[in-house]
């Protein structure tokens, strides 16, 4: 009979200073349809980012293409005044036009303007954690962080983080200006950006992966193994799967989103489960660890 692990810590200092509880909240869901247009009542989605907070949670992830401009204003609408350990990251750097159209838009100009719009939309002065949505292939690196790197030192925004790039870019990124965090897709059945996990656990950086239930993935028939592990601790697929990656690296940070107050506080039940060696072996298993491309 293999031991418990001991409790996934419930912390992490983003840029090393700024603690959050390692289980956050993400507002996609609060959206319609491709992230597009509102989703059904405002006030329930109010009472769920208020629920959120009640419930413990530190860590608030949005963007200003969810919606667009939707869901940064349901977070202020919901949470403004924001408690002083209250961390709100945002994104920016992709432009939506229709509910299936996203536009990477990289230029230094246009970066800016968008974060100024958070800004206004988020009724702040400072963002804590600005991500650029996705790096531009048509903008030198140095010029998109050089202008996310501006804003930092006019005090608009306290930590860079990135999204959605390959270990080699991470490297060269590190190199031009200080990172505190990356959002690349993680989760149990699609380790693919494992080479990118192992640069943010050497420098220190918070890990925040997007589609940490695997997108729905999680109920079909590969995933079947779960049943096992998610038995024994009375525990669902999803809250079993959660559990994983709190105890598979302290940098990671998942921030999962849902529009139902019912399924945030199942989410957020993951941070009870302490899984066993054994049980971290079973789901390991579930999918071989793969390496990012480094090009």
């Amino acid at each position: 009979m293999s031991a418990s692990l001991s409790s996934p810590d419930v912390s992490f200092l983003i840029g090393g200073e700024l603690p959050v509880r390692r289980l956050g909240y993400g507002t996609a869901q609060l959206t319609g349809p491709g992230y597009w247009g509102p989703r059904g009542d405002r006030q329930e989605a109010l009472a769920v980012l208020r629920s959120a907070v009640d419930q413990g949670v530190t860590l608030i992830d949005t963007a200003d293409n969810y919606g667009p401009g939707v869901a940064e204003e349901l977070v202020a609408g919901a949470l403004h005044p924001y408690r002083d350990d209250l961390v709100i990251a945002t994104k920016g750097g992709v432009v939506r036009t229709s509910d299936s159209a996203w536009h990477i838009a990289g230029r230094p100009e246009g970066l800016r303007a968008m974060c100024e719009a958070s800004l206004r939309r988020l009724r702040t002065d400072r963002i804590d954690l600005y991500q650029l949505h996705r790096l531009d292939p048509g903008v030198p690196m140095a010029d998109q962080l050089g202008a996310l790197d501006a804003l930092r030192q006019e005090g608009k925004i306290r930590y860079i983080g990135l999204d959605t790039l390959t270990a080699d870019q991470l490297e060269q990124a590190l190199s031009l200006t200080e990172i505190a965090s990356v959002q690349n897709r993680f989760n149990l059945l699609d380790r693919g950006s494992d080479a990118v996990l192992k640069v943010c656990e050497t420098h220190g950086l918070a890990f925040l992966p997007w589609f940490p239930l695997a997108n729905g993935a999680l109920t079909g028939d590969a995933a079947a193994a779960l049943d096992a592990v998610a038995e024994r601790h009375g525990a669902t697929r999803g809250q079993t799967a959660l559990a994983w990656l709190l105890h598979r690296s302290p940098v990671l940070c998942p921030t999962p989103g849902t529009g139902s107050a019912a399924h945030l506080s199942e989410n957020l039940g993951a941070r009870e489960i302490r899984l066993t060696t054994e049980d971290m072996s079973r789901l390991e298993a579930l999918a071989p660890a793969r390496r990012s491309p480094r090009t």
